[in-house]
């Protein structure tokens, strides 16, 4: 759906649609129903495949529906039709995907369609307009809703999209625990890779009491056409774009591959003739010419776009993600490299599937892709409307390639083919042929295996229930999808996790009138969502009260203490135990230390862990009266208090851990912290400091990236819906970061810091990277020659909380520009050197991030 331009007259909604069910006779309510949004879809040009409209008509019936039809033939307009349906009757209906991308998509999209006020959200960090008749959630909200309320949850209807993520090991309960919970609710089930759904059909129809309705089909709307091919990847894309079959998404399975797939093709001609090329050229120009590339990595995707060669992978930037689709949408890119995100329903639509390779590491070991795994990102191939076929390529793994060159130069000479040296795949990787190629384009997904378990949170959402605890578990342990061998262990497992609540004291038995003649009941209140959004928040509350208030690094110590609930960012600590290692072998080898022994030491060497014995006592004197906890797990790391001791910014945390192909995962991790610092912290444990650094953060992520929809979060009432603005901005891209000016107490901090971390390159005589930072000033200072003067005058430069001191920084404020001096804490205490320069505004503002006129250094 292509959303209104801001600036447009407001355009009716399908809600505007709705039928006046009080003046339709009883048997005709579901045709009434059914034909007001076909003639919505009609209005729109839409004309629904025969699976669509049968879809819909059981949906309009009160069916439950699973949807088993291939890619690319619609399962959106179900959805759409379901959400609709579900309204014209007054019912509330909820969204469901597996990733947070997804369901911000789908989010923006149903405002669009219905409009914002009958649209809300629900992440478990972020809800908006939470009350609204139609929710756009992840699938673990669904499933706590489902086991705090059962039956009597608020949810007339979900509709579970990619519902294959019903086999995944981790996360598979989500998607079976509303199937057994939400017996009231009609559902649709959405998956192009579902296999045979018969039992499921059964099952839903006994526990819902409804008709199951299964719509499946192997007849695309744009049939695939499949090869495997023999050429290096540059040459399988000139063929491609030969023979007219670009758009082309090239799928890798790691995002370092991705990006340098895409800078590698930088030398092929992707735009066209000559004539096509500057019109192409000047069309991508127009449509990214107001768009800030303020990132590392934002200013080589600038350059790939431009060529017309997009990236796309979960590491990056959301609004780079986002300008990426936009453009693919728009027709401009040639060539997308990416990783099999795309096989989640993300919308980039293309003509051609290229598939790097048929292996991947899943988290636990090399292997070749699962048939269900091969045939959702295949499925992408081909647009509806664009193309009367989709095709899908393979390339063979770089040693087949080599061999079938090999044998090509041979031809039918006997004599060479026999002295002909082959080479192996690598040792210890998965590999594939063209057999497994054969296989998975003719194999059936693999069957749903059910992924039940139960946990900590699980069994005190049960409890807390209004009815009788017995009976819901017997319902949930009894009632799932496992074996009854599973079921049983299952039961143990549910027991003993009982049982440790008894112990401490979380839940208790009462008499009740139940069979057994007791029940239980929570012995304290814990918020519904205590399970989703940093569910050890109560453990570092309560670890808060074992800091120092009179430590000069107590601030820092209460940042350390909430770092440590959050998920752990992978790729930002395994870069920080890298750079700490190799600081230490450097170290090591400078003193003279043989290899051997150097190794062994650095063994042991992480990333930085703040109050780690610390709070790891506490933590486990904290699971011995709160169980539950142990569900969970502690993570010491330093992120935000590194940024902060060290003065970094976000371009230098990415520079310094050479993290630019991981930016997304950085601002991920620092609006986690951000938000769980803002909202978690109490008043008696919130410093000036505190509060100074929770509005540089804050500001700090949105320059970085303004598009997150978490930005949300921020609204002072969950329970108030976006505006059609803000709709349209989310869209267009269009409403970039709010100045940085307008936030003088951010901007105050941002300035000391970019001071102070000259101070901290000086004080480590990091000449190359002061040079770096001042890259911008016309005259900056001689820094080698400042540092040997001042080394000359004192051995050391402070660089620890006192020299950090509010009280060494000077800043006069003045129209468009700032004057800032930043004394430096020499070990004398003589102060009388200093850093002195001068903010141009303006250019702050463009480049959201501190801009410099000028900078000296003025000796004592």
């Amino acid at each position: 759906m292509n959303p209104a331009h801001p600036d447009s007259p407001v355009q009716p909604t399908l809600a505007d649609q709705l039928p006046d069910l009080a003046e339709v006779p009883e048997f005709l309510l579901d045709d009434a129903v059914l034909e007001s949004f076909l003639a919505w879809a009609r209005g729109r040009g839409i004309t629904p495949y025969p699976a669509q409209e049968e879809a819909a008509t059981a949906l309009a019936a009160g069916d439950n529906v699973i949807l088993a039809t291939p890619t690319g033939s619609g399962k959106s307009l179900v959805a759409t039709a379901a959400h609709f349906i579900a309204l014209a009757h007054g019912q509330r209906t909820f969204y469901t995907a597996p990733i947070k991308a997804l369901v911000s998509e789908k989010f923006f999209a149903l405002c669009e369609i219905f409009g914002p006020e009958k649209v809300g959200m629900m992440t478990g960090d972020a809800t908006v307009n939470g009350r609204a008749p139609i929710i756009c959630a992840t699938a673990e909200i669904v499933a706590n809703i489902a086991l705090r309320d059962g039956a009597a949850a608020d949810i007339d209807q979900v509709v579970m999209d990619e519902f294959h993520y019903y086999s995944e090991p981790d996360r598979g309960w989500a998607w079976q625990v509303p199937l057994l919970e939400l017996h009231q609710a009609q559902f649709l089930l959405m998956s192009a890779t579902l296999g045979d759904t018969t039992w499921l059909e059964k099952d839903l129809e006994q526990r819902t009491g409804r008709t199951s309705t299964t719509v499946s089909g192997t007849t695309r709307p744009v049939p695939l056409d499949f090869h495997y091919v023999y050429t290096p990847v540059h040459e399988t894309v000139e063929e491609l774009l030969d023979t007219g079959r670009a758009p082309i998404y090239l799928v890798h399975f790691s995002q370092r591959e991705a990006a340098e797939r895409a800078q590698a093709l930088t030398s092929v001609h992707l735009l066209g003739d000559k004539a096509q090329t500057a019109e192409r050229k000047a069309a991508i120009a127009e449509a990214i010419s107001s768009f800030r590339f303020s990132s590392a990595f934002g200013r080589t995707l600038s350059g790939l776009l431009r060529k017309g060669i997009g990236v796309h992978h979960a590491g990056m930037l959301p609004k780079y993600r986002r300008l990426v689709e936009k453009l693919a949408q728009q027709g401009l890119l040639t060539v997308i490299c990416g990783t099999d995100t795309l096989g989640v329903g993300i919308n980039v639509p293309i003509r051609t599937v290229v598939l790097t390779g048929l292996a991947k590491y899943d988290g636990i070991r090399h292997r070749v892709l699962k048939s269900r795994e091969f045939h959702q990102i295949a499925g992408r191939a081909g647009r509806a409307g664009y193309d009367t076929e989709g095709t899908v390529i393979v390339e063979a793994p770089d040693h087949e390639i080599e061999n079938y060159r090999l044998r090509q130069k041979a031809g039918s000479d006997p004599k060479k083919l026999k002295k002909m040296r082959k080479k192996h795949a690598p040792e210890g990787r998965a590999t594939w042929s063209e057999s497994t190629f054969e296989r998975l384009t003719t194999a059936e997904p693999e069957e749903l295996v059910s992924q039940f378990r139960m946990s900590n949170a699980m069994l005190i959402n049960v409890v807390a229930r209004d009815q009788w605890t017995y009976a819901a578990l017997k319902g949930l342990l009894r009632g799932n999808h496992d074996t009854r061998a599973k079921q049983n262990q299952e039961i143990l497992t549910t027991l003993d996790l009982y049982r440790g609540l008894l112990r401490a004291g979380i839940v208790e038995e009462v008499a009740a009138d139940t069979p057994s003649g007791k029940d239980a009941r929570l012995t304290r209140e814990l918020q519904r969502d205590f399970a989703l959004n940093q569910p050890l928040s109560p453990f570092a509350l309560a670890a808060l009260d074992l800091l120092d208030p009179e430590s000069p690094t107590y601030t820092l110590d209460v940042i350390s203490t909430f770092e440590a609930i959050l998920d752990e960012p992978g790729q930002i600590l395994t870069a920080q135990q890298r750079a700490r290692r190799g600081e230490e072998i450097a170290a090591l080898k400078a003193e003279g230390v043989e290899y051997t022994e150097r190794m062994a030491l650095v063994e042991e060497i992480t990333w930085d862990m703040p109050l780690h014995d610390e709070l790891e006592q506490a933590y486990g004197i904290f699971c011995e009266t709160n169980p539950w906890a142990k569900d969970f797990r502690l993570s010491p790391k330093s992120v935000v208090r590194e940024m902060i001791e060290k003065a970094m910014t976000f371009s230098d945390l990415v520079s310094t851990y050479s993290l630019a192909r991981a930016e997304g995962v950085v601002l991920r991790y620092l609006t986690d912290a951000w938000r769980t610092l803002s909202h978690s912290v109490p008043p008696e444990h919130r410093t000036e400091e505190l509060e100074d650094i929770l509005v540089w953060l804050g500001e700090l992520i949105r320059q970085v990236d303004s598009s997150l929809v978490d930005e949300w979060a921020a609204m002072s009432d969950p329970d108030v819906p976006v505006t059609a603005e803000q709709v349209a901005e989310h869209a267009f891209g269009v409403g970039d970061a709010s100045l940085l000016s307008s936030n003088p107490r951010a901007l105050r901090r941002m300035v000391r810091n970019h001071l102070f971390r000259h101070v901290e390159l000086f004080a480590f005589e990091r000449e190359n990277q002061l040079a770096e930072l001042d890259s911008s000033l016309d005259t900056p200072p001689d820094w080698p020659a400042e540092m040997d003067a001042y080394f000359d005058e004192y051995d050391d430069v402070g660089t620890d909380t006192a020299a950090r001191s509010g009280d060494l920084v000077l800043i006069t404020e003045d129209a468009g520009t700032w004057t800032v001096r930043q004394i430096i804490d020499d070990p004398e205490g003589d102060h009388g050197w200093a850093f002195e320069g001068v903010v141009d505004l303006a250019a702050t503002d463009d480049a959201g991030d501190v801009r410099l006129r000028s900078l000296q250094v003025i000796r004592g």
